[in-house]
């Protein structure tokens, strides 16, 4: 008897943690890099490939770090979004443009519209990597320090830009 009541209670305590995870939110894996600051980079200009930006280039102002692709389906379906953000002039956005050909992404931005302040090249994907980029888009909120405070997985919405991103860059912004 007790022989097959082993297997059935780790059966049902099995069943118990699937259940939990099926309620969970995969879009919320929590990032180990929230609250502690964002790594460090130094890589060339999209437009410009002679010109170089450094992480440290945005101390002192509240910013977005967009995580985007040409070959991304989802970055286009965020971008109109990102387009109006940036043309509210609420906070600057910078585009981290991920393991992509160059060309190919600078027809993208002539296509569907820039809202990066400056887009960088990451096309070997390892300052993506130090960001624990999990698959494009990724959006970050960076603070005024340089501490990530945000981390978007997946595409921004309207509802997450209301609820969660634009409420942060205020508080944040306000901050001395």
């Amino acid at each position: 008897m007790m022989r097959y009541l082993i297997p059935l209670f780790a059966f049902m305590v099995l069943a118990v943690f699937l259940m939990i995870g099926l309620t969970l939110n995969p879009r919320q894996v929590p990032s180990p890099l929230i609250d502690k600051p964002a790594p460090k980079f130094q890589l060339n200009q999209l437009h410009d490939s002679d010109k170089v930006m450094s992480s440290d280039d945005n101390l002192g102002k509240v910013w977005m770090l967009n995580v985007w692709a040409s070959w991304c389906v989802a970055c286009r379906d965020e971008h109109p979004l990102l387009v109006q953000l940036a043309n509210a002039g609420i906070v600057p956005i910078y585009g981290l443009n991920y393991k992509d050909d160059r060309n190919t992404a600078l027809q993208w931005l002539k296509r569907y519209g820039d809202p990066y302040q400056i887009s960088i090249v990451d096309s070997d994907g390892k300052v993506g990597i130090n960001y624990g980029v999990y698959g494009v888009p990724e959006t970050y909120v960076i603070d005024k320090k340089g501490i990530i405070r945000h981390k978007q997985i997946g595409p921004v919405t309207v509802d997450s830009l209301e609820k969660t991103i634009l409420p942060l860059i205020k508080e944040l912004q306000d901050q001395v």
